[in-house]
């Protein structure tokens, strides 16, 4: 399974997103959603939330649980 890190850096790619972009919807910086795919720091948790919301996925999905983007219902 993929890493978290992976994922979002994935999930942000398939959606022809920048990270300035991404970063803007956190309310963070470039600079630090850089670190987060990078794995130099590690993504707080109402990050991982905020993007799951996001991109439509569930949390597990971002974090590498599961391969099934899907949102539980």
């Amino acid at each position: 399974m993929k890493s978290y890190i992976e994922r979002i850096k994935e999930l942000r790619e398939d959606n022809d997103l920048m990270q300035k972009t991404v970063a803007d919807y956190l309310k963070t910086t470039q600079q630090v959603y850089s670190r987060y795919e990078k794995g130099i720091n590690e993504i707080p948790i109402h990050h991982i939330i905020s993007l799951a919301r996001f991109y439509n996925v569930s949390c597990d999905y971002i974090l590498g649980e599961t391969n099934n983007p899907k949102r539980y219902t």
